[in-house]
């Protein structure tokens, strides 16, 4: 394989298969359902956030994790309206209509922890607290 002698392109393949690993271990699940998930949380959360908060908590992703995290993004349309639990579940369920999530909450809640693992303590708590309450528990 040719590398580009840019250390974080070279070993970013390797660094997203390591999240995506440990979402399917969390979980017990296949890789493309996992990524699915990843894929459709990180979309929620950043819709969620205001611009400059999800560009804090992209600065801290890996570059393949933080491309996922931006791919498609409009910024000048977020924060979505409205920001609940139940619409930031639904929407993520939204993508699993031929193989239903048995436990959604359960499911978000794994992504949130690959999250605490990844980035800083304190990027964590601040994209947690920018949260509502009921959407809170879900990250703990």
């Amino acid at each position: 394989m040719a590398t580009t002698g840019i250390s974080s392109l070279d070993h970013a393949p390797q660094v997203f298969a390591e999240w995506l690993n440990e979402l399917c271990f969390d979980l017990e699940w296949e890789k493309p359902r996992a990524y699915m998930l990843l894929h459709e949380t990180l979309h929620a959360v950043r819709d969620y956030l205001t611009p400059d908060e999800a560009a804090d908590l992209a600065a801290q992703l890996p570059v393949l994790v933080r491309g996922v995290f931006y791919d498609g993004w409009q910024p000048s349309k977020t924060p979505v309206k409205p920001r609940n639990k139940t619409d930031l579940l639904a929407r993520i369920e939204a993508r699993f209509q031929k193989d239903p999530l048995e436990d959604p909450e359960r499911a978000v809640s794994a992504v949130f922890d690959l999250l605490r693992r990844h980035v800083s303590w304190g990027e964590f708590e601040q994209v947690k607290n920018a949260m509502r309450k009921p959407i809170q528990e879900l990250w703990d």
